[in-house]
């Protein structure tokens, strides 16, 4: 993104950005603490994460795994856990 008033930093790469947003989910630590070494700042990888998770990158990607990996006969269900809301029961009826 070219910034209007010229100058500025140029742009985080998304290699390293999606390497630093694993680091933060994998190690625990916060989006603060994310090292140095990763290149962009934690606010530069911070936004592209809020960017990434609005246009649904991640549940796309997570399709693209699932399909690769049940192409090649690698997923096993057996071992699949679903997830759900409880919701509080209504009073009365049945």
């Amino acid at each position: 993104m070219k910034r209007p008033q010229g100058g500025g930093r140029r742009r985080a790469g998304d290699r390293e950005a999606l390497a630093a947003i694993i680091f933060v989910a994998t190690s625990g630590c916060t989006w603060r603490q994310l090292p140095p070494v990763f290149g962009p700042c934690w606010q530069s990888v911070y936004r592209r994460f809020a960017q990434w998770s609005k246009d649904r990158v991640w549940a796309r990607l997570h399709r693209v795994i699932l399909d690769e990996l049940g192409a090649r006969g690698e997923l096993d269900w057996s071992r699949c856990a679903i997830d759900s809301v409880s919701v509080r029961a209504a009073k009365g009826g049945h």
